[in-house]
C-alpha cells in the first residue's frame, strides 16, 4: 500500500504564494505519475499538474500553466506544488495521487493512491 500526506495549505491574499508538499511512504514503484488535483466546493474534482518518473517530464493545466509549478524530491520521496500569482478562483481543496506507470493521465479515475487532502483559500 501507499500513504500520501499533504501539508502546507492556508490562506493568502490574491497574488500570494503558497508550496503544497506530499509526503510518500509504503510500496515504492520503479515507473509512476504523480499528480495534484483540485475540487472546489459544489464542483466536481479537476486535474492540476502532474510528474512522470522517470524522466520528470511535467503536465499542467491550462487554469494553472505559469504559475504552478510541480516537482519531487526522490530522496524525501515528496512531492511540491508551488502556487504563485494565487486568485481566488484557485481556492479547493488539494489533493496529491499517484498511480504505478508513468503517462498523461488526467482523469482521477486514473490514479489508485490519494492523500486526504489540504485546503487552501484565497482571500480577494
Amino acid at each position: 500500500q501507499v500513504q500520501l500526506v499533504e501539508s502546507g495549505g492556508g490562506l493568502v491574499q490574491r497574488g500570494g504564494s503558497l508550496r503544497l508538499s506530499c509526503a510518500t511512504s509504503g510500496r515504492a514503484f520503479s515507473r509512476t505519475t504523480r499528480a495534484w488535483f483540485r475540487q472546489a466546493p459544489g464542483k466536481e474534482r479537476e486535474f492540476v499538474a502532474l510528474i512522470m518518473w522517470p524522466g520528470g517530464n511535467t503536465y499542467y493545466s491550462e487554469a494553472v500553466k505559469g504559475r504552478f509549478t510541480i516537482s519531487r524530491d526522490n530522496a524525501k520521496n515528496t512531492l511540491y506544488l508551488q502556487m504563485n500569482s494565487l486568485q481566488p478562483e484557485d481556492t479547493a481543496v488539494y489533493y496529491c495521487a499517484t498511480r504505478p506507470s508513468s503517462g498523461n493521465y488526467l482523469k482521477d479515475s486514473d490514479y489508485a493512491y490519494w492523500g486526504q487532502g489540504t485546503q487552501v483559500t484565497v482571500s480577494s
